[in-house]
């Protein structure tokens, strides 16, 4: 019997991790943990990078990307550009389940959710709207209204919960839930949903899932590279900071790699989790995730560390 655990990304991932670890308790599988813990940050209309009250794209509309993938069957699903649908995790487990397909897209995705049973319901909240609205008056919306952006694209509040979880049986799960990055060009679709840049699981070694920047974490196969190194006997720390730094060294030539951050749980429930030292710096922006446990059932964050390719940092207080 191993020790259930779950992990997310971001100061909120203390409050899903908690309702995923008591899907645990109550019985659930890892899989159902990770869904359990994603529909609580998506309907949470104060997290503005998640599901209901997710920040809009460049033309106000609120586009949903979401993953999941389970270690036992090794099957995953994932939707992406989701319109006026909610809980995109738990559409992307139907699809893992009810569809012979891993993706499903925009209005492909939309109708999918609603031939089962999924309602259609606007997640762009009053509070969003406004943002978008202040946004759209600024100087940076100027480069980006148009078909194609003049100038790069500087992502805000990217700030996707990604989860991992083990349940008493041993076996493990992933996903990721993100409104992406706000005031994207309509269409983009970030590393969340990519099975390997957002999440990924292999049941022998362990889960990893990403949030940050991620047109960038895609080139690297950051979820993937993560548990691999678990696998090649790094400790979950170890594995993170590794892929991290992978990934900066092949973005060097970057001037503003905004940052990338990482959660991992290995198959004996030990976890780690490392951010890049770009995108996260002190006072704007904190690294933070979350665990819950049987030690802290109600969840509880955490800090750090930090890298970059110089070195790694504890923190940067």
């Amino acid at each position: 019997m191993s020790k259930p655990v779950v992990i997310a990304t971001w100061p909120f991932g203390a409050g899903a991790s908690a309702a995923g670890y008591q899907r645990l308790l109550d019985g659930g599988s890892a899989l159902d943990a990770v869904e359990s813990a994603g529909n609580f940050a998506e309907d949470d209309p104060e997290v503005y990078s998640v599901g209901y009250g997710g920040l809009p794209n460049a033309l106000g509309i609120v586009e949903l990307d979401a993953a999941i993938m389970d270690g036992r069957s090794h099957l995953a699903g994932a939707v992406c550009a989701l319109v006026d649908i909610g809980r995109p995790i738990s559409v992307a487990r139907v699809v893992m389940e009810k569809s012979p397909h891993v993706m499903l897209a925009a209005e492909g995705a939309r109708s999918f959710a609603i031939n089962h049973g999924f309602l259609v319901k606007s997640q762009l909240t009053e509070t969003a709207a406004r943002r978008w609205e202040e946004w759209k008056a600024s100087e940076k919306a100027a480069a980006t209204v148009a078909h194609f952006p003049s100038t790069p694209l500087v992502p805000d509040n990217h700030d996707t919960i990604g989860i991992c979880a083990i349940d008493s049986q041993g076996d493990l799960a992933a996903g990721c839930t993100t409104s992406g990055m706000a005031w994207k060009l309509p269409g983009r679709v970030g590393d969340s949903p990519i099975i390997g840049a957002g999440l990924y699981v292999d049941n022998t070694y362990g889960a990893a899932a990403a949030t940050g920047h991620g047109d960038e974490m895609m080139k690297a196969s950051l979820s993937y590279r993560t548990v691999m190194n678990m696998a090649s006997g790094m400790n979950p720390t170890e594995a993170c900071v590794e892929a991290l730094r992978y990934l900066l060294s092949r973005r060097s030539t970057l001037v503003n790699p905004y940052g990338a951050a990482i959660v991992a749980l290995r198959k004996d429930g030990a976890t780690g989790a490392a951010a890049t030292k770009s995108g996260f710096e002190l006072p704007s922006k904190t690294w933070n995730w979350a665990t819950a446990d049987s030690s802290s059932p109600h969840g509880i964050v955490r800090q750090g560390p930090y890298v970059d390719i110089a070195g790694v940092y504890p923190t940067l207080d």
